[in-house]
């Protein structure tokens, strides 16, 4: 099949033609095949609106759900091609940051692979979040362009005019296929404008933010430090939105719908608060149309369902009225009206729209004006349930319901862990590949020594792939015999990474002063922290000079090694988590809404050190407190101290040595020859003066948890029964699952 297409299109053998132009011709004949699997359905449809689409590098992903992967696979090896090398020609889109962005990712993957009618609607970025590079232990953000002449987007002859208060803009818009396993295919639509200007960036990833028209679509989550950055935000999520319900409203008509039934025809789900304008925009043109402001408002509030992903209250929207008048004017009557419908129904002003600032609140909308909100793990919904959003629950408490979040399993099992999914289904056969619960079928194996030892085999042998994937890609050496210890995600003082921080320099200490451990230990990080994002980059720094530090000292070096990869993505999660023995989840509790990477190292074999926080409560119920390392203060006594104000981290510091000498070390003369001055200074004088995140109520707790998972680790026996037990229960997290929920409690599609 493959050999075809290159003889006709370069008019050469498999043999002879390139890792280039191999990919290039997988590309077509994936693209074609993908295309005949569309359905044009006429039913009910749902529509997935979200600023983030973190996909990832899509050949493999397709060529596992259209079936052919084993047979390309085999074709190129035959030829004495690697199909990796040839997946490393493709470039990663820069659509996604983090969770929010995987997630809605795996949604559309298994909207897909269940054969739901569904697409996700978004933005074409440019440069997408950044490209991280390190400079002098310090994170340095360029650009990270994508988009080639010839790639997975298909640019399609469709247009909308976007309005802004003093001009308007053309867009254009570009697919990208989303394939089912095994099914139908539905579409990924980026809307773009032919105005955008790549030029522009100077110096790393700095622009003129007030040039709309060259910058709108160039970069995710610009920099909004600023009036302008927080304008550039809202004629992006306006762009965004408008598009959206203008196509949506087009697809409805052609299908029947008289708009007055437009919820017989659509569905739409706001994922987090960057697409709640689509809910005014609605309002809009259904007016527009000849329908009247309160049945158009009862129309859409029929229509749209709304994804809550944070309890972090900085992370819920509240966009200045000055703002809207300067970027969306016409959208100011409309919220104004629904402001003023909440407040006669309701004398709570905390539950209004327009706050006493005047600010409009992004969630509020969502909450009033959508028939469902959810929480995305079910500690996080309860917590929304009983805290964060009670005043809504008391008022809507039908509206509120769990999905616990998910992972496209295919892409996290088969693709990246490829010897562990073939050794999975010689052991209990292929259809754990679409019912996951299947995998539950390896339980019977878990007292079978041959098995045991096979995933301890399996897991040696990713260890030493991302050994040398390291050593080609960063220069950096790790011993595959040591225990990796992995943190990979987002860096926000919230997640913790300053917590595993200063246990490496616990671990540090104690070498030096002769304490050796009994296996040596890798402790891997990857991760961005947001350009304006001080403190998160003073962490980066903190561990960048922590890897310095410790790698160059032959003392210390082969006992204990620190690595942060550079520009973490979904290419290096790919090679990260097969090779994982620790995972890292110990964000505060009740501060994760969920987290997904727990679930993919859990579906390769890695062993939980965490929080009873987010998902980690639900591995936790599902693999029994024998196969989970659990530490810290629960959620409700994290919230007690957040009510009570009676948190002073001081007083940890104060009243315990061993802490005091961790986070004086960071000051310490020997960091000080290797670090910046006044990023250490300041890091030091949070984590004394403030940490809002509570690191030092933990950290003896974490650190006492850590040394009993390394000593586990040394039964090897033990441990490969703890690997079995977690693959074997990590079905339930698959983003299948999820949808079906989404679909029976909220879309009915």
């Amino acid at each position: 099949m493959l050999a075809e297409i290159l003889q006709k299109k370069y008019n050469k053998t498999l043999k002879e033609c390139s890792n280039e132009e191999i990919y290039f011709g997988l590309l077509e004949m994936t693209k074609e095949m993908a295309e005949k699997k569309y359905i044009k359905d006429t039913n009910k449809k749902i529509y997935y609106i979200s600023a983030e689409f973190l996909i990832g590098k899509l050949l493999s992903n397709n060529l596992i759900n259209l079936g052919i992967y084993d047979e390309i696979r085999e074709e190129l090896k035959q030829s004495g091609k690697s199909i990796t090398e040839v997946e490393n020609i493709e470039l990663e889109p820069s659509l996604g940051n983090g969770g929010l962005g995987r997630l809605a990712a795996c949604f559309l993957d298994s909207i897909a692979s269940l054969g739901l009618n569904g697409d996700g609607i978004g933005l074409n970025y440019h440069f997408g979040l950044f490209k991280q590079v390190f400079e002098e232990n310090l994170q340095k953000e360029t650009i990270n362009p994508w988009i080639t002449d010839d790639s997975w987007l298909i640019k399609r002859d469709k247009s909308y005019r976007v309005n802004f208060k003093d001009f308007t803009v053309k867009s254009k818009l570009y697919d990208i296929a989303v394939t089912g396993y095994d099914n139908r295919t539905n579409w990924l639509h980026l809307f773009d404008i032919e105005t955008v200007d790549e030029s522009i960036v100077k110096d790393g990833i700095s622009f003129e933010k007030s040039d709309i028209e060259k910058n709108l679509t160039l970069f995710l989550y610009p920099d909004d430090s600023d009036e302008k950055g927080e304008l550039l935000r809202i004629y992006q999520q306006y762009f965004m939105v408008s598009n959206a319900a203008q196509m949506i409203l087009e697809e409805c008509i052609l299908k029947g719908s008289n708009l007055h039934d437009l919820y017989d025809y659509a569905v739409i789900q706001i994922n987090d608060t960057h697409p709640t304008m689509v809910i005014p925009e609605l309002i809009r043109l259904l007016m527009e149309r000849g329908i009247e402001m309160d049945e158009a408002i009862d129309i859409v509030s029929k229509t749209c369902a709304y994804t809550n992903h944070t309890i972090l209250s900085e992370a819920l929207e509240k966009w200045p009225i000055k703002y809207l008048k300067k970027v969306v004017p016409h959208l100011l009557p409309i919220i104004e009206v629904l402001d003023n419908k909440v407040r006669r129904k309701f004398d709570d002003p905390t539950v209004a729209i327009i706050d006493n600032q005047e600010r409009v609140h992004m969630a509020h909308i969502d909450i009033h004006y959508g028939f469902s909100v959810n929480g995305v793990a079910a500690l996080h919904t309860d917590i929304l349930k009983q805290n964060e959003l009670n005043n809504f629950y008391k008022i809507y408490p039908e509206k509120f319901n769990n999905k616990t979040n998910g992972i496209t399993f295919r892409r996290w099992l088969l693709h990246c862990n490829y010897d562990l999914a073939a050794f999975l289904t010689d052991l209990i056969g292929d259809g754990f590949k679409k019912d996951a619960d299947q995998l539950e079928r390896l339980l019977d194996f878990k007292e079978d020594a041959n098995v045991l030892n096979t995933l301890l085999d399996i897991k040696h042998r990713n260890k030493v792939a991302l050994k040398e994937y390291l050593f080609k890609n960063q220069g950096i050496e790790v011993d595959e015999n040591s225990i990796f210890d992995i943190q990979i995600k987002r860096l926000h003082e919230y997640k913790r990474q300053q917590m595993n921080a200063l246990y490496i320099i616990h671990k540090y200490l104690e070498i030096k002063n002769g304490k050796i451990p009994t296996t040596p230990i890798t402790l891997i990080f990857g991760a961005k922290a947001a350009p304006a994002y001080i403190i998160a980059k003073d962490i980066i720094h903190l561990i960048l000079c922590l890897q310095e530090l410790i790698n160059n000292d032959k003392e210390v070096n082969p006992y204990l090694k620190v690595v942060m990869v550079e520009n973490y993505n979904v290419t290096l999660a790919e090679k990260l988590i097969p090779a994982c023995d620790i995972s890292e989840q110990i964000s505060l509790a009740s501060k994760e809404a969920s987290g997904t990477g727990n679930m993919k190292f859990m579906l390769n074999g890695a062993i939980t050190l965490g929080t009873m926080d987010g998902a980690n409560v639900e591995i936790a119920e599902l693999v029994g407190e024998d196969n989970i390392y659990i530490f810290g203060k629960s959620s409700e006594e994290v919230i007690s101290h957040y009510e009570n104000r009676d948190y002073v981290s001081k007083d940890y510091y104060n009243k315990d040595k061993e802490i005091r000498q961790m986070v004086d070390f960071i000051v310490s003369d020997t960091l000080m020859k290797i670090g910046k001055k006044e990023n250490l200074e300041r890091l030091h004088n949070e984590l004394i003066n403030k940490d809002w995140f509570m690191t030092l109520l933990d950290i003896k707790e974490y650190m006492q948890k850590k040394e009993e998972i390394l000593a586990d680790y040394e039964d090897r026996e033990k441990w490969s029964k703890m690997m079995l037990e977690n693959i074997s229960r990590a079905g339930f997290f698959s983003s299948d699952r999820t949808i079906l929920e989404y679909n029976r409690d909220i879309w009915n599609v």
